[in-house]
């Protein structure tokens, strides 16, 4: 049990380390915006459709950040990049803020 919970917070370190400060404000501004979402599959998606091509190049970047911190805890963990990403994507939707997309089980963004 302690290890599950050792590797749930190396998980939740090392989000919070791969972000750049500039990437991490417009993130949380284009959650804000409802333009982003968390999906429990630990990556980001793109929520309207309308969403202007930068903030689909930072849901892109973001996303290939977070499968490369991804692949390293797994490998570190002797876990799979599955399972990391699934543990990240609960906790990223569990924390996610009131009012921001969070993507349910059944495919449809709500509002958390």
């Amino acid at each position: 049990m302690i290890s599950v919970v050792r590797f749930a917070a190396v998980v939740l370190l090392s989000l919070g380390l791969c972000a750049a400060p500039a990437l991490a404000a417009s993130l949380a501004e284009a959650k804000a915006a409802g333009q982003v979402g968390e999906k429990i599959d630990g990556f980001l998606g793109v929520v309207d459709a309308s969403a202007p091509a930068d903030v689909r190049a930072l849901v892109d970047q973001v996303n290939a950040e977070r499968g490369a911190k991804y692949a390293e805890i797994a490998q570190k963990q002797g876990a799979s990049i599955d399972a990391v990403a699934k543990i990240a994507g609960e906790k990223l939707i569990a924390r996610a803020p009131a009012g921001q997309y969070v993507l349910g089980a059944d495919g449809r963004w709500r509002r958390k």
